[in-house]
This record gives C-alpha cells, sequence and structure tokens, in this order.
C-alpha cells in the first residue's frame, strides 16, 4: 500500500517564497522599482487627458493644447519603455528563481531514502516531479511578476484618485466588500481545492505507471478490466476534483467582475451629478472615470493570476513535502571495521504484517553468506535491511559498531551496496553511466571495470565505443547489458560488503554463471551477502541462510546442511533437477568453482 509523500504547510510555503526572493536583492528591488515607475508613467496619462479635457472647455491658447498633447504623448512612450524593462527583469527574476528552485527539489529527491520512494509510490514522486513543477514554472515565470505588477498598479491609481477629488473615492467603497467578502471566500477554498487536485492527479499517473510497466503480467492475468475500473475510478476522482476547484472559479469570478464594474458606474452617475452643481470640473471627472476604469486591468490581472497563484502554491507544498522526508545530516562516529551484526530485528512494512521476525546474524569481514529461501521469505528485505535502505522497526543493524541508520548516505554507500535486477541507464554517455559513482575515473579503471563483466568485447563493437550515447534517445541496451553496467558500477564504487539480490538473474545460466567466475576475482577479500534462487550460489558459499517465513532457520555451510537432512536440503534436492540447472554446477567444491557474487 503506498504512503504518499507529505505536503507542506500554508506558513512553511509563505516562508520558503520569502526566503527564495530574498536570495537575489538587487533583481528583486529592480524589478519592483521599474515596475512602480511604468506604473507612475501610466498614471501621468489621465490627469493630463482630463487637464486637457479642462483646456479645451475654457478654450485655452492652442499652443498649450499643443503641449499638452506633447506632454501625454511622452508619457505614453515612457510607460511603454518603462512596461518593457518592467517585465523583461521580473521574467529574469522569475527564471532565476524557478532554476533555484528545481535545483533544491532535484538535491532533495536524490537524498531521499529508497524505502521512502517505493512507499510513496513512483506516481506520487512522479508527479510532483512533471506535473507539479511544470505548475510552479508558470506561477513564477508569469503569475508572480503580474501579480506584483498588479497590486503596485492597483495601489498607485488608488491614490491618484484620491488625489483628484477624495469624492471619487467613496464609490470604491461600495466595490470593496464585495471584492474582499469573495476573495476570502475564494481563499478559505481554493487551498484544499488544488491539493485534491494535484493529489488526484498522482494517483492518475500512479495507475497508468503500474499498468503500464505491468503489462504483461495484466495480460498474462487477465486482469485488464480491473485495471481499466482502476483507470477510470482515478479519472472520476480527478474529474471531481478539477469540477470542485471550477466551481469556485465561477462563483469567484462573477463577484470580481461586480466589484469593479459597479464602482465604474457610480463614479459616472455621482460624478456628473456633482459636476453639474459645480463640485468638480470637468478635468477632474475625466480624470477620475479614467482612473476607476484602470483598476478594472490590475483587477482583471489578479483575478486571473491569483488562481495560478494558487496552483502554483499547491504544487509548492508538494515540492516541499518532500523536504519532510529528506534525511537530515547526520554525524557520528566512524565504524571501527567492517564487521556487520543483526541483533533481534524485526522489521515489518505496515504496522499490522510483520516480514521479519527477530533474526540474529553476524558476518565477518571477507565472508561469502548466500542467502536462500522460498519466493516471499523474506530474503530481499533481509538484504536491505543489510545494505541499510530499511531500518529495522526493531532490534539493530551495525557495521563496526555504528548503526547503520546513523551513516550519511554518502558514507553508508562507501561501507555497504546494493545491487538487484532493477536498473537504470542514464541518458549519456556509456562510460558516464559506467562512472556514475566516480565521475573523475581515469578510463583505465572503468574498461577494466567492464572487462570484469565480460561486457568490454561488445561496448568496443558499439558505434563510438564507450563515447556512445545510450538511454532514452540514445542507442537501447538489452537487459543483460544494462545488467552489466550496473555490475561494473559496483566494482568502481568499491564497497567493503556487496549485498546481491538476484543481481545476475536477466541473464542466462551459463552467461550469469561466467560473468560470476569474472566477479569472484574481483570481489576477493569483500563480505559478499548473495540472495540466490540459483543454488550453485549457496554450493559455493562459506555459509548459506536458509530463511522460512521471515527467520533464519538454517545456517552453516553446504555440506553441513547437506548434512542435517533439513530445509535446505530439501530445496538443494528440487534445484538438482531444475531446468535451470547447468553442467558447471555439477563441478562441486572439488572443481574450485569461486563463490558467485549476485
Amino acid at each position: 500500500m503506498s504512503r504518499p509523500l507529505p505536503v507542506a504547510s500554508s506558513s512553511q510555503v509563505r516562508r520558503y517564497a520569502r526566503d527564495l526572493f530574498r536570495h537575489y536583492p538587487g533583481m528583486f528591488r529592480a524589478a519592483v522599482g521599474l515596475n512602480v515607475a511604468a506604473a507612475l508613467a501610466a498614471l501621468a496619462g489621465p490627469r493630463l487627458l482630463g487637464d486637457l479635457v479642462e483646456g479645451i472647455e475654457n478654450h485655452e491658447p492652442m499652443s498649450d493644447l499643443n503641449r499638452m498633447v506633447l506632454t501625454l504623448a511622452g508619457f505614453v512612450l515612457l510607460q511603454a519603455i518603462l512596461t518593457r524593462f518592467a517585465h523583461l527583469a521580473s521574467a529574469r527574476l522569475g527564471e532565476r528563481v524557478l532554476a533555484r528552485l528545481r535545483e533544491e527539489f532535484i538535491s532533495r529527491v536524490v537524498t531521499l531514502p529508497l524505502s521512502t520512494v517505493e512507499s510513496a509510490g513512483s506516481g506520487d514522486l512522479l508527479t510532483r516531479a512533471t506535473r507539479d513543477v511544470d505548475a510552479l514554472s508558470k506561477c513564477v515565470r508569469f503569475a508572480v511578476p503580474e501579480t506584483m505588477i498588479a497590486l503596485i498598479t492597483l495601489v498607485l491609481v488608488i491614490v491618484a484618485l484620491v488625489l483628484v477629488s477624495p469624492l471619487f473615492a467613496v464609490p470604491l467603497l461600495i466595490g470593496a466588500p464585495i471584492l474582499v467578502a469573495g476573495t476570502r471566500w475564494y481563499l478559505r477554498r481554493a487551498p484544499a481545492g488544488y491539493l485534491e487536485q494535484n493529489a488526484a492527479y498522482s494517483d492518475v499517473t500512479e495507475g497508468l505507471t503500474e499498468t503500464v510497466e505491468g503489462a504483461r503480467t495484466v495480460e498474462a492475468l487477465r486482469r485488464g478490466r480491473q485495471r481499466v475500473k482502476r483507470t477510470d475510478a482515478d479519472l472520476s476522482r480527478a474529474w471531481r476534483a478539477e469540477r470542485h476547484t471550477l466551481f469556485l472559479r465561477t462563483v469567484w469570478w462573477p463577484i470580481i467582475e461586480t466589484s469593479y464594474v459597479l464602482p465604474l458606474v457610480v463614479t459616472l452617475l455621482t460624478g456628473g451629478w456633482l459636476y453639474l452643481r459645480d463640485v468638480v470640473t470637468l478635468g477632474q471627472l475625466t480624470a477620475a472615470v479614467i482612473y476607476v476604469q484602470q483598476l478594472v486591468d490590475p483587477l482583471d490581472r489578479l483575478s486571473a493570476w491569483l488562481d495560478e497563484l494558487e496552483v502554483g502554491a499547491a504544487s509548492l507544498a508538494r515540492l516541499l513535502g518532500v523536504t519532510a522526508q529528506a534525511p537530515p545530516a547526520v554525524t557520528g562516529p566512524e565504524p571501527s571495521g567492517s564487521r556487520i551484526e543483526l541483533r533481534g530485528v524485526r522489521f515489518a512494512y505496515r504496522s499490522d504484517r510483520e516480514v521479519l521476525h527477530g533474526i540474529d546474524l553476524s558476518l565477518e569481514p571477507g565472508e561469502r553468506l548466500a542467502v536462500v529461501g522460498v519466493s516471499g521469505a523474506g530474503k530481499s528485505t533481509l538484504g536491505r535491511l543489510l545494505a541499510g535502505v530499511h531500518h529495522p522497526t526493531a532490534g539493530s543493524v551495525t557495521v563496526g559498531d555504528v548503526s547503520l541508520a546513523a551513516l550519511p548516505p554518502e558514507r553508508l554507500r562507501a561501507e555497504v551496496a546494493l545491487v538487484t535486477q532493477e536498473h537504470h541507464i542514464f541518458i549519456g554517455t556509456l562510460r558516464e553511466n559506467v562512472a556514475l559513482v566516480r565521475p573523475g575515473v581515469p578510463e583505465g579503471e572503468v574498461r577494466a571495470a567492464l572487462a570484469a563483466v565480460h561486457a568490454l568485447e561488445w561496448v568496443d563493437a558499439l558505434p563510438d565505443g564507450m563515447a556512445t550515447v545510450v538511454g532514452a534517445g540514445g542507442l537501447p541496451l538489452s537487459p543483460s547489458q544494462a545488467q552489466q553496467v550496473a555490475l561494473a558500477r559496483l566494482i568502481l564504487a568499491d564497497p567493503h560488503t556487496l549485498v546481491l539480490d538476484e543481481a545476475t538473474a536477466l541473464l542466462d545460466p551459463r552467461a550469469a554463471r561466467d560473468l560470476e567466475r569474472s566477479l569472484a576475482a574481483v570481489v576477493r577479500g569483500r563480505t559478499v551477502v548473495a540472495i540466490a534462487h540459483r543454488l550453485f550460489s549457496a554450493h559455493d558459499a562459506d555459509r548459506v541462510a536458509v530463511v522460512e517465513d521471515g527467520m533464519i532457520t538454517e545456517l552453516g555451510s553446504h555440506d553441513e546442511l547437506l548434512a542435517a537432512d533439513g530445509a535446505y536440503a530439501a530445496l538443494w534436492r528440487s534445484w538438482q533437477g531444475h531446468p535451470e540447472k547447468t553442467p558447471e554446477t555439477q563441478e562441486g567444491r572439488a572443481g574450485g568453482a569461486p563463490f558467485p557474487v549476485y
């Protein structure tokens, strides 16, 4: 059962947004200053136009009227120039802020514990890394600068209106309560609505991802109709969430329209009445009506972009929620050796279902341990505990008398490394993929690692050798080739303990045996834990641990466990007739077969 990543609170979002913009004080001041200057230049137009109307009414000389027209044209040109540079400054600030936010998000994601990613599910994290980042990108690039411009313009227009005549500010009092009440109603409901909408899309992505990745299983088990029903249910939830936010907008936007159309009408009617009674001049009335009309544009921007701000805030809250799962920086004692011990280890993925039950195990440096058992017995879970991917719910796992949980990720991976049959090829050259764990490693070491896993022959046959671009959009690698690349990374990582969870499962038995023979020389002197489904791994190990129902029921060498005639002996006899068994497996210890490391 997946557990979605948490979501940051509103106060955390506001604090982060403030801190983000504070990193660029010069750019922020430039953007605000230019927007203020552009707004001030725009305010001169209505006042000059009012003076022009009044001059015409009073039959002033044509030279004075021409001067007013030229001055008006100059301010319009100045406003256009300042607006252009204001938008450029706002865009630069937005791009810089967005770049920093993306970099910080990626830095958080790569520090997430693997157990957290697995429990959250790929859909939730994928939606946050794609849809939420895209929504936030639009918000930072457009909504934030447009909202800032609208607020500055709104304040300055109101000030200019009051300076024309305080009487013209009275109609605004009619629209203000409508605007405030409607906006408060919207803002109380919008954040939760957009969070629910984004969470619903996470479920859609999760379901589609699972269905695509497990398409063959779905087809083999004839569960296509079930997956369609799951997708329909997820889409239905997303539709309801989208409809709810649409309802909020269809209520709020008409309220906004009313709040600024009503003052304009009242200004025209009351202003005309005041002009007829010589309380205000025609120039004042003209300027006031234009100023009230100018309020429409910033209010329109606010109503349009506030919705995007809510979407962006919800997306930012989901992105910041990843921070809550990032492990805190820890500094503790250095391990005093490479001996790994498990004491009273218990583990449960869910509180009501324990997977491992009180396991005690010691691994001496350089020991070769094979972990065997039927599917579902808890072998892979035990391997993940040994590699520090999961932490026990009770008991302890230590290396050199230091808990694995107390080691920072970089230090942990220098001690223990896990390789499974799951692997990933990144976009880039083959050399970059192999050298991922040590980017500056010399080319000779990369070739040696590839040679150790029997990959150098096909690598040299590629169009550009190790410079060949692989991954999405590049040359596709077969599953077995990708697995060899993953094992080559392991060699370069050079940890003292290796946990290999069926890491050669995608190779055919004979190729896997050849690969394991070559790896044996590379890992000599290291502690190796092989979670095995091909029992020749157990045959060659120093000790074999048999896992049944979450407990180690047998522990000893291959010969000792065969002599005991218990669960391991039954597994061995069953495997002896398995079609995957190859001639090499019959060599026995007398044949000198090295310990296979997968």
